[in-house]
């Protein structure tokens, strides 16, 4: 590759995100193809399948399986007996591109469920979530080589920043993020959800479905993202710079207090 800078083109090179076709299937049937970063896919098909509302709980997918091709990834599923029935019931194909989008929506109606409401009592304190939004950059490895990946993160007052997970697509990160907080069982009823995007209301009810009660993005919300953070009890945090955040909705859960807890200390911001 060149780089033109100042008026002159110089050869050069650079990492550069990979993006690959992902197709996700439920006992043989594809439910769905994404345009996404090929890494930590069976957190994806886990997380997919519980935000997307194909399971309930991990236990009901029976196992996973990984084929590669030219093509992408086939991202194999197969459901217990029961989930099964129900899948067939209500068995579509879609494509999303680049992430984005409803899966599977049909109608405006579908796109305007109620959405699971977060039952946590919960407090956090403004300034460690203002340490822990500041704490993510540096842990975002494949951003810091390509430029190009969108975050999805967990935080919580015991243990810092403890799981991240990247994507070329925001939604594909959250996924992501579900399936491994799901797959180590994790307790998400004190904890936070860190983004690197915008927030959209389907980001919104991802992290309802996983009972995240508090939702932090760099980037503004949508007006349907905080009219269903409003209905799902959820905290949607947006707009946060280096000296502060707006927030949207739900603000009781938020102490407004100088001093710092333990929890958002240098230490406690390492990844696990």
């Amino acid at each position: 590759m060149l780089i033109w800078r100042a008026g002159r083109p110089t050869p050069s090179s650079r990492t550069v995100a990979e993006e690959k076709g992902v197709a996700l299937t439920y006992d043989g049937t594809t439910y769905a193809v994404m345009m996404a970063t090929p890494a930590h896919l069976h957190d994806f098909a886990v997380g997919f399948s519980i935000t997307e509302g194909v399971v309930e709980r991990a236990e009901e997918i029976s196992s996973v399986e990984l084929v590669e091709s030219e093509l992408g990834v086939e991202v194999r599923m197969w459901l217990v007996a029961d989930r099964s029935r129900s899948f067939v019931a209500r068995r579509r194909a879609i494509v999303g591109p680049a992430g984005c989008g409803l899966c599977g929506i049909e109608s405006l109606e579908q796109a305007r469920l109620v959405p699971r409401r977060v039952a946590s009592r919960s407090k956090f304190r403004a300034a460690d979530l203002l340490g822990a939004m500041s704490a993510l950059a540096p842990l975002q490895c494949l951003n810091q080589k390509t430029r190009a990946m969108h975050a999805a993160a967990f935080w919580d007052v015991s243990e810092g920043i403890g799981l991240v997970r990247e994507d070329v697509g925001r939604h594909n990160a959250l996924d992501k993020l579900a399936g491994a907080l799901i797959g180590c069982n994790r307790v998400r009823s004190n904890g936070a959800v860190l983004l690197t995007s915008r927030v959209s209301v389907e980001m919104v009810q991802k992290t309802a479905m996983i009972g995240v009660p508090v939702l932090v993005a760099v980037s503004a919300p949508t007006t349907l993202a905080i009219e269903t953070a409003e209905q799902a009890g959820i905290t949607l945090i947006a707009v946060a710079r280096d000296d502060g955040y707006e927030i949207f909705t739900h603000p009781d859960r938020i102490v407004f207090s100088e001093r710092r807890s333990l929890s958002s200390s240098a230490a406690d911001f390492g990844i696990g």
